[in-house]
């Protein structure tokens, strides 16, 4: 969340830099603005009367000491402690209203962010070619039936549309391109793996800026009151919460490989056929904790680490920056890779990677000290997918499908799966 001192200090820049995002935020930080002004009166009036409580208490004592009647005044101070639990009720009004209304209003976008809807998205980077093909390129629906590695009916019998299920080869490629991600990010970019669990308290959801904003996309186990996490990044990003870390801890770089579930709420008809739009699917994260003056060159170096295993995979992509309007709520930027699927002819997001600033921190209490004398600090955090697995397979597939309807497999891959291609059965 933002920090009410910043909003004190200075409201037109930060409902500026909201308004990039969506004018009517601007009086969402005037309410906050309205009712910590309410509130800090309240609290400077209860003081007042608390001095005056005081001392007419010790007026009393004195009175009763010399024989005198008290009563008036005793009834005097009690009149003090109903108006002080009245103004105590509308601190803790204001409270409720200014906390709940500052979970709502997102992150302010860094000032290189450019501003517009997703049309204003623009494209920073690409790397590679359009493979041509000699022959019609099939989606990778058509390929996974072919191959018998893809049964999207025997997913929809189970659990309804949205839940592939992968068979033979197809399940042992997903396994493989797994171990592929984790391999590279600890072996070669310096992560820790991490096993975290799949349900987390509202607690963790609201860290991370799931909850509010996300409650109606998220699935919630009511019995026990705990979520099914939609990312690796809520489990990953709580590990600290509250902890106070110090200089030396940071940077620090996780990674983890976890099945996330999505309701998807709104998208239906939307991108539905195959593995472009699911609501489970397997993702390997990457979750930095960072210096604040760090941060931003971090999320480079995070986005550069996704890219490469793209680059491995022999997968043409390109990179956007989202504009103001497209991003993420407790995004401040936000860079998306996009590969491309020649069978579907589309470009399919398969990365995400943002830096947040202190927005998730404040929100999750992920604190450090420079050194033990000097006051905490906010963390920044940052993560991104390093990647996402449907759309790599369904791009991985289209792009290097063969005449004969068989795939062929990138070199690095090989040992990962035990074959260098994915033959159609006999």
């Amino acid at each position: 969340m933002l920090d009410i001192r910043r909003l004190r200090a200075e409201p037109e820049m930060v409902k500026a830099a909201l308004a990039k995002r969506d004018p009517d935020l601007r009086a969402e930080v005037d309410h906050i603005l309205e009712r910590d002004n309410e509130r800090r009166d309240a609290l400077t009036r209860v003081n007042e009367l608390k001095a005056q409580r005081n001392e007419a208490s010790k007026r009393v004592g004195e009175l009763k000491r010399a024989g005198e009647d008290a009563e008036e005044l005793i009834a005097s101070t009690r009149a003090l402690g109903d108006e002080i639990d009245a103004l105590d009720e509308v601190v803790r009004a204001c409270d409720e209203d200014m906390e709940s209304t500052l979970l709502a209003v997102p992150n302010t976008p860094l000032d290189e962010v450019p501003e517009g809807g997703e049309e204003a998205n623009v494209v920073t980077a690409e790397w590679g070619e359009a493979r041509g093909f000699d022959f019609a390129p099939l989606p990778h629906w058509d390929l996974g039936a072919r191959l018998g590695i893809l049964d999207l009916e025997g997913g929809a019998r189970i659990a309804g549309s949205g839940f592939p299920v992968l068979r033979g080869l197809g399940a042992r490629l997903q396994r493989g391109l797994i171990n592929f991600f984790l391999d590279v990010h600890t072996g070669e970019h310096g992560y820790t793996e991490l096993r975290v669990p799949y349900l987390v308290t509202a607690d963790s959801m609201r860290g991370t800026g799931q909850l509010p904003k996300f409650g109606d996309e998220s699935y919630q186990t009511e019995r026990d009151e705990l979520w099914l996490i939609p990312t690796a990044e809520v489990p990953v990003t709580n590990l600290h919460r509250d902890d106070m870390l110090s200089l030396d801890d940071l940077p620090m770089r996780y990674t983890a490989y976890t099945p996330c579930f999505r309701r998807e709420a709104g998208a239906a008809g939307k991108d539905t056929r195959g593995l472009l739009r699911v609501h489970q699917f397997d993702k390997v994260e990457l979750v930095r904790y960072e210096l604040p003056e760090r941060s931003r060159e971090a999320l480079e170096k995070l986005t550069g680490e996704a890219e490469v295993l793209l680059q491995r995979l022999g997968l043409q992509y390109r990179r956007l920056t989202l504009a103001t309007g497209d991003l993420g709520a407790s995004s401040a930027m936000t860079y998306d890779l996009e590969v491309w699927a020649p069978g579907v002819e589309q470009w399919l997001e398969v990365s995400s990677c943002s830096t947040f600033t202190d927005y998730q921190a404040r929100r999750a209490n992920l604190r450090f000290k420079r050194k033990q004398s000097e006051k905490p600090e906010f963390v920044h955090t940052l993560n991104g997918s390093g990647l996402a697995l449907p759309r790599v397979v369904a791009a991985l597939l289209e792009t290097h499908q063969q005449s004969d309807g068989s795939v062929s497999l990138p070199e690095v891959l090989h040992p990962y799966v035990g074959t260098d291609r994915l033959p159609v059965p006999a």
